[in-house]
């Protein structure tokens, strides 16, 4: 019976309040989830769903899986923020359960439970799986697809169900974000073979009814989007792939190393307790993993890791597959750590390791407090204090309430830990919330268009893009020199909406200077001081110091 209710606690309660209930409280970021708002919300506007567009211009730099998802949460549940981020938040959810599926598998259900527990409240994971960005659907079709081929080479019974499944899965996770879906579920698996001294079974991968399955689900799409539009190919799989891969064509060239401090921050706050688990269990460590294990995950984790970290292009969200199985690995050791004999008497931790936890407590309270010191986005004290109260407290209790069960119950350290960060990651919402939205969401700027800008008239957009605007509002804002990721798409239209709706600064004053009644929305500093000194009487209807609504004429 406890077991029964740790496993829904693990598996389903805490999982639904963290990724799925805070859903709507924070509204959508830019300019990502502006961005992957708008385009399911045009393809339900349009029913077309072949030709991803955004702002009315094709926009072929992601496959349409996630859109297609996200489009049938509209219909379903309404165009807001919960729905936007619901495919995303059920793909981290679904990663959870594979995550204890597979300590099931290679140990057992309490292995099971504490690995899908570590990932659960993983900062990453956290972090990255209650946003709308294709990363986290794309990393739970991608382990999906490795963990089919994995049970299929591993098991003696060699079940074709689970080739076909690595197939469908690396499918899918083509139509999420492109090749890259295909490049690690095959990459991962071989390299494992061959790490194992099974070259033979390589070619047992090889599958042409896997094949069919791929290819019945990707096919249609492609061949209706490439004759929908004759230059999708060239520019999908040469310019997105290729060139993004290889050149910095976006500017994003960050070091080697750059992926290091994002795993070190991403596996907060188990790897703060990791130091004082190894050392109890360092005199056992050996047979702890098996040798099948140690080298599938470490193939798993390198390859995708090198592959990202020898890239041009690195972005945080890209190595969200290989926090799995570092899940998995932490959910073990925490596991023989706390069921050992002797650790209902551990009462008594090195300097060092207690430390350690302190610090990692002090960052957190850091970055809580660190808004109302003076910098560029200074918040009043007497406003942020209420909502920094809980999760501030919070980060006080982890560092004495697990030792404190422990001592009294021996046992409950780890799950004290658990459920105090997993409140604390849920309470951090609503500051993280009411901080980031006035300068990182279209949302207030949206609810300011709503009342100031009068029926029928056209709202411009000088030197940003938000595409949340147009979410929120449903008018097509035309965009002045920030034309950004939707170059290529507006370069396709006809030159008359070209024109209208993708404008350089000297056509957009010109226009200025012909017509009456012209609104504009703009960031704060320069662009409002360069809109001054073009038009010396406008007038501000609107700001947050971050944006401002403007009537230039």
């Amino acid at each position: 019976m406890q077991n029964k209710i740790l496993k829904n606690l693990i598996l389903f309660l805490i999982p639904l309040l963290i990724y799925v209930v805070s859903l709507p409280f924070t509204p959508l970021m830019e300019p990502d989830e502006g961005r992957y708002s708008a385009i399911p919300s045009a393809m339900n506007t349009t029913s077309d769903y072949v030709t991803p567009r955004l702002k009315e211009a094709v926009y072929f730099e992601k496959p349409p899986l996630a859109y297609w998802a996200t489009a049938i949460a509209f219909q379903i549940f309404g165009e807001n923020e919960f729905s936007s981020r619901l495919f995303a938040a059920l793909c981290a959810w679904a990663c959870i359960i594979l995550t204890y599926r597979m300590g099931t598998f290679f140990h057992d259900t309490r292995t099971g439970l504490y690995a899908g527990a570590v990932l659960t409240t993983f900062l990453y994971h956290a972090a990255i799986g209650r946003i709308n960005i294709l990363d986290m659907p794309l990393a739970f079709f991608v382990c999906m697809a490795i963990w089919s081929g994995f049970r299929y080479l591993a098991s003696t019974e060699r079940r074709k169900i689970r080739l076909y499944l690595l197939y469908t899965f690396s499918a899918l996770a083509f139509l999420t974000k492109g090749l890259i879906g295909i490049v690690f579920p095959f990459g991962v698996v071989i390299a494992w073979l061959i790490i194992s001294r099974r070259w033979r079974d390589v070619f047992a991968l090889f599958s042409p009814i896997g094949v069919l399955f791929f290819a019945a689900i990707t096919m249609p799409w492609l061949i209706l989007v490439q004759k929908a539009n004759p230059d999708f190919f060239r520019f999908f799989f040469i310019q997105e792939h290729l060139l993004r891969y290889a050149t910095r064509m976006h500017n994003r060239y960050q070091p080697f190393y750059f992926y290091l401090p994002i795993i070190l921050a991403g596996t907060l706050p188990w790897c703060a307790f990791l130091p004082e688990v190894l050392r109890g269990i360092r005199k056992n460590a050996r047979g702890i993993f098996s040798g099948v294990e140690k080298r599938f995950f470490f193939v798993w984790i390198c390859l995708i890791l090198i592959f990202f970290s020898i890239s041009s292009s690195k972005l945080i969200p890209y190595i969200a597959p290989i926090f799995l199985p570092i899940a998995l690995i932490f959910g073990h050791l925490f596991r023989i750590y706390e069921e050992k004999p002797d650790a209902a008497e551990r009462t008594t931790i090195p300097l060092l390791y207690r430390v350690i936890i302190v610090l990692q407590a002090l960052l957190f309270m850091t970055i809580l407090l660190a808004p109302l010191f003076p910098h560029e986005h200074r918040v009043d004290v007497g406003i942020w204090w209420p909502w920094i109260t809980v999760p501030f407290l919070l980060q006080i209790l982890i560092l004495f309430v697990p030792d404190i069960v422990r001592a009294r119950t021996g046992k409950g350290w780890f799950l004290s830990i658990y459920l105090l960060f997993a409140l604390f990651l849920g309470s951090v919402t609503f500051p993280v919330a009411q901080y980031l939205t006035p300068y990182k969401s279209a949302w207030p700027l949206s609810q300011a268009v709503r009342t100031h800008l009068p029926a029928g008239a056209t709202l411009y957009q000088y030197g940003i893009s938000l595409y949340g605007i147009d979410f929120y509002t449903g008018l097509r804002t035309p965009i002045v020199d920030d034309i950004g990721e939707v170059t290529y798409g507006s370069e396709q239209l006809p030159q008359e909406e070209k024109e209208r709706y993708f404008l350089s600064s000297a056509s957009f004053f010109q226009l200025v200077r012909e017509k009456e009644g012209i609104y504009c929305a703009t960031e704060g500093g320069e662009k409002v001081e360069r809109l001054k000194k073009e038009v010396p009487t406008l007038t501000v209807l609107w700001h947050n110091d971050a944006y401002y609504l403007v009537k230039l004429k």
